[in-house]
């Protein structure tokens, strides 16, 4: 921003080349103090807006991975749930059974394994001195090498029985809200059948759809934002372009990545994304110089006499606390900073000019 000075509105004088009245005239413009700039070029980025959808990057629906009846439904749509929490749970009679079972089908299977090791090693010590047949020797071989096969297999029969009884305690991926709830309390379910959904507010991103010409041009490198309701510019912190364009729409779908904390957007909202492309010189004026009246924008503006007039410019782009004129104004001008204060020193500039 460039710097204000504060201007005592005294009566000017022209140059010597100007005639003899201007001296006259210029005096009789009263004296007011007010804080002034002198506009100058600013290079910008120059930015196109366009409008997209706020949406979560976690998200999912939970789905049965085993059969069962739903015991437990703790949580309601909208409902907070923290990492690990149980969110489903079901009634696991057959899977505790199951589980038993395969406790005991390894216990059997260990001891049959140690029993055929035993033995084995009985028979390799006599074969060993030459007491005992090849085919004993090998069929001993041949039911130990069995019976750790079924040990195995017994192993991994309760690995699959503790999965299953698992899988009856549903519990939350990540840290999130609850958007649906696609089973109650009572109810069969089998493998495969949604339960509930949500998503997480601590991570989303803006989707936008992009001309494919427009997409060709974009940088993801340079500053982008995204553009609030509110007004409020938010950076992303990533920016992904799909590497592929949608056959029937002819666009390209662009990602950016919100920052990990409170923004005050939520998934559905819509949104603007701002991509900087190339550097322009446009003039600013503080947003407080910009006086609104209906939909006629202005300024008040100092001529060389010190006189304060008022006027009507066309404005652009709002940057943070300055905004962009596109027409009305040239470099070189000077502009009140405050529309209300230069309002006030017009009137009084003007009474004390009819008191003259």
């Amino acid at each position: 921003m460039r710097p204000i000075r504060f201007l005592p509105l005294l009566a000017m004088l022209w140059l010597a080349a100007c005639s003899s009245a201007a001296p006259e005239q210029a005096r009789s413009i009263p004296a007011v103090s007010l804080a002034t700039i002198t506009l100058a070029p600013q290079t910008l980025p120059l930015t196109r807006s366009w409008d997209g959808r706020i949406e979560a990057i976690d998200r999912a629906t939970l789905a049965a991975q085993t059969s069962g009846r739903v015991a437990e439904l703790p949580f309601d749509v909208g409902d907070v749930v923290e990492e690990g929490t149980v969110v489903v749970r079901f009634t696991a009679v057959e899977q505790q059974s199951g589980q038993r079972q395969a406790q005991a089908a390894l216990a059997a299977a260990r001891a049959a394994a140690n029993d055929a090791a035993a033995h084995f090693r009985r028979i390799e010590d006599v074969h060993a001195r030459g007491l005992v047949a090849r085919a004993d020797h090998d069929r001993a071989k041949a039911a130990h090498e069995a019976a750790q096969a079924q040990l195995a297999a017994a192993r991994a029969g309760l690995k699959a029985a503790d999965e299953q009884v698992g899988y009856t305690a549903i519990r939350a991926p990540y840290r999130g809200v609850v958007t649906a709830r696609h089973v109650e309390a009572g109810e069969t379910v089998s493998p495969g059948q949604a339960l509930i959904s949500g998503l997480s507010l601590d991570r989303l991103r803006l989707v936008v759809d992009l001309p494919q010409r427009v997409a060709a041009t974009l940088d993801p490198q340079r500053p982008t934002y995204i553009l609030s309701d509110d007004g409020r510019r938010i950076p992303a912190s990533r920016v992904t372009l799909f590497p592929q364009a949608d056959a029937a729409s002819h666009t390209v779908s662009v990602r950016l990545d919100l920052p990990e904390n409170e923004t005050g957007l939520l998934p559905g909202m819509s949104a603007k994304a701002l991509f900087a492309q190339q550097e322009s010189a446009v003039l600013t004026v503080p947003a407080t110089a910009l006086a609104q009246r209906g939909e006629v924008e202005s300024v008040y503006v100092l001529a060389p006499d010190g006189l304060i007039a008022l006027r009507q410019v066309r404005s652009g782009r709002r940057l943070d606390d300055s905004v962009e004129i596109l027409a009305g104004l040239v470099a070189g001008e000077t502009i009140a900073v405050d529309a209300a204060a230069a309002l006030q020193a017009r009137r009084m500039q003007r009474e004390k000019m009819a008191e003259r």
